[in-house]
């Protein structure tokens, strides 16, 4: 079998790029192990173009959330289901230090695209704790990601584009052509494994960290908020007076195991915004890849250039993903199309150089 491009991975980054190469008319196989608690499927797939207790801008969101739009409404048309949910997040203030620095960050800065009001005291809902007031925050939501990653694999296992198993790193081989795998051929290999990428030999020199964070759900009694509450942890209602309660950031544990002391932060974090009693119904846990300087990783390797890396969008997959599934599908299929150099790899060759003189020195 002879393909144009090999995409080995089908979390949020994958499937959004596997979908923009097969749209512009590549022949794409895809190669993924199906796994229930992938970090893409744990994730909530929150949007929020207002980043953390820094109070700016989420980065490049003014291009990356119009992108992200259009993108998720061609998949709801494709699918004919709603995928993606816009919905306000109301970030409630900790502390009246909190309130104090928004108020100092909101004076110098044009917000009124993503804020749409500012409370400096309770808005007065019986069920939510905000002594201190907070933000409303506009152009949030969030995308249902196991969902629409089934609706994508359904389509390549339609189109035979889908190789349901673990990449066997041991069975690739680099050809003048491309590269070969098994019985496959292809122009062009795109690594999008996520954390994994730290055991990929041709990939293990990038500053990829595996971070794990753990995410509940609840169900609770007459609490059906129109917004996302923001409060340390986001909590997402996901409908029928259920929600997704995330996420803890782990650097020390990498492993796919819910934890109780990670239920008791995102328990103890919920009841800090409602009082409205809950029963848990499921507490996952998944890793992210984390970056050092928090931007991603895209971009061909310095010494084959038949391989890529589409990988490093953290917690923040799927705003990032389509905008620069775009531009990364562009630069692969021509030559004069050019990357961001925020996410280009090439902003840390120096450290896959001296992985290379390190291991020879090891030979």
């Amino acid at each position: 079998m002879n393909y144009d491009f090999i995409v080995v991975g089908h979390g949020i980054a994958g499937a959004t790029l596997a979908y923009t190469l097969r749209k512009q008319g590549q022949q794409v196989l895809v190669i993924d192990e199906p796994k229930a608690n992938s970090a893409s499927r744990v994730a909530a797939g929150l949007v929020n173009p207002v980043a953390g207790k820094r109070f700016a801008k989420s980065w490049l969101v003014d291009t990356l959330l119009p992108f992200a739009d259009v993108f998720y409404d061609e998949l709801e048309a494709h699918f004919q289901k709603q995928l993606f949910f816009h919905k306000p997040i109301y970030k409630v203030f900790s502390t009246i230090e909190e309130q104090n620095n928004w108020m100092a960050k909101s004076a110098g800065d044009t917000w009124s695209e993503y804020i749409g009001a500012t409370y400096t005291q309770s808005t007065g809902a019986e069920a939510v704790h905000d002594q201190y007031g907070g933000i409303t925050i506009k152009q949030g939501g969030y995308l249902l990601v196991a969902d629409t990653l089934d609706l994508l694999l359904q389509n390549l296992q339609k189109d035979d584009a889908l190789l349901p198993e673990r990449f066997d790193v041991n069975q690739l081989q680099l050809t003048k052509q491309g590269v070969s795998y098994k019985n496959i051929q292809a122009k062009h290999m795109v690594f999008c494994e996520g954390w994994q990428a730290v055991h990929n030999p041709y990939f293990k020199w990038l500053p990829l960290q595996p971070t794990k964070g753990e995410v509940l759900e609840v169900k609770t009694e007459d609490f059906n908020p129109e917004c996302i509450y923001n409060k340390a942890v986001y909590v997402v209602p996901v409908g029928e007076g259920r929600f997704k309660i995330g996420a803890t950031y782990n650097w020390r544990e990498a492993d796919e195991l819910p934890t109780a002391e990670g239920k008791a932060e995102l328990s103890e974090r919920f009841e800090q915004i409602t009082a409205i009693p809950y029963q848990l119904r499921n507490h996952w846990a998944g890793i992210r890849p984390a970056v050092r300087d928090r931007r991603p990783l895209i971009g061909r390797h310095p010494e084959h250039a038949q391989l890529s890396v589409f990988n490093g969008m953290g917690s923040k997959g799927v705003l990032m993903a389509p905008y620069l599934a775009d531009m990364f599908a562009k630069a692969l299929v021509k030559a004069d199309a050019e990357i961001l150099p925020d996410v280009q790899i090439s902003r840390y060759f120096s450290l896959y150089y001296d992985y290379i003189k390190h291991h020879n020195q090891e030979l």
